[in-house]
């Protein structure tokens, strides 16, 4: 066999993360009906699908690169053990993959695993939307969150909302009102050239240095949440953070946002001190001495993860910011990023590009 065969075709998919979640805890089964605001952001998850002509043996027929992780290996698509990378694994098993076709599968990010950012929903979203190009029928955005939020909850067992598959699928600045678990209506929200410039020249993204893992504060905490039911304060206080960044946004009111950012990190902080991790806490600091208007843990909070910050409108005073937080070292540096318009895109490479230009 050449040790690059000729494509029958290269899909190409990308999507982004997203960003300062108002009312994250609230898109959850023990929430049961909540309201998030979230921004979509670049950079993205990036899927490259070669699909081959099948001349290796079935149960190889399917190779995955993991380029992050510098993992490349075979799978059997027929009988798929989730061992080395479940969530590539998992999205494999669940779209069922014609069984003439071999496939070459590559997935990276920019963005550092365990960043808060809903990095795992984007990969399932873009390898999704590469996959759903070579079996029948073609999904709509909602659909392909919906399979995305399936592989976490369904196939690996795991706690998840639905808000990150849902900025994944459908990207730029959300309104999510979950009407009742896992169902949602979605809106975009619609705003000028200006203002979107505005937040993206302001608003930056800062890994803390260590990656985000789930840990027994958030078992205690959805332990905690799941006995006091949907009315309990806490999720109540969360719900309204979306309204409120949502009349900001559309205010314009960039300081109003900013308090809302801090607002909402108040209220994560209540569920459990530790949600807001001495990284965070220090990395804040150090923001306010320096100006900052505004600051969000992303994601449930915790070890691990990153922080938005909402900086003031002069940009020297925003890089002298980032400078000093960077000067912590531990890893904690800013990772660049601009708001996005759109959602999952899927595309084929031309096919005249195909003979030899795909290896």
């Amino acid at each position: 066999m050449p040790k690059h065969p000729t494509p029958i075709k290269v899909v190409n998919s990308v999507c982004p993360i997203r960003i300062n979640d108002f009312g994250g805890w609230t898109d959850t089964w023990f929430a049961e009906y909540g309201e998030v605001l979230n921004l979509g952001v670049y950079p993205y998850v990036q899927c490259q699908m070669r699909v081959l002509p099948q001349t290796q043996a079935a149960e190889d027929r399917v190779t995955i690169n993991a380029i992050n992780y510098g993992d490349q290996y075979r799978i059997n698509p027929d009988n798929i053990i989730y061992d080395k990378h479940p969530l590539l694994e998992a999205a494999i098993d669940l779209m069922k993959l014609p069984p003439d076709l071999a496939f070459e599968v590559s997935i990276m990010s920019s963005v550092p695993g365990g960043c808060s950012t809903g990095t795992s929903a984007a990969v399932s979203v873009a390898l999704i939307g590469a996959l759903d190009r070579t079996t029948y029928g073609r999904m709509t955005p909602a659909e392909v969150a919906m399979k995305a939020h399936e592989i976490e909850t369904v196939y690996l067992k795991q706690q998840c909302g639905i808000q990150d598959q849902i900025c994944a699928a459908y990207g730029g600045i959300l309104h999510i009102q979950m009407f009742k678990y896992p169902h949602a209506q979605v809106s975009y929200l619609e705003i000028s050239n200006p203002i979107r410039w505005e937040m993206e020249t302001r608003l930056s993204l800062i890994f803390l240095g260590e990656t985000h893992k789930s840990s027994e504060v958030h078992e205690w905490v959805i332990r905690r949440l799941e006995g006091s039911g949907p009315a309990d304060p806490s999720l109540c206080k969360l719900r309204a953070m979306a309204q409120k960044a949502k009349n900001a946004i559309y205010e314009a009111d960039l300081k109003m946002l900013g308090r809302v950012m801090i607002e909402n990190t108040g209220a994560q902080a209540e569920l459990h001190e530790k949600l807001l991790s001495p990284v965070a806490r220090q990395t804040i600091e150090i923001a306010k001495k320096h100006g900052a208007i505004g600051w969000k843990i992303n994601g449930a909070g915790g070890d691990g993860g990153s922080l938005t910050l909402l900086s003031p409108p002069d940009w020297a005073q925003r890089r002298r910011m980032v400078r000093a937080i960077e000067e912590q070292g531990g890893g904690v540096r800013e990772i660049p990023i601009y708001l996005s318009r759109t959602g999952l895109r899927v595309w084929e490479t031309p096919a005249a590009e195909l003979n030899g230009g795909a290896e």
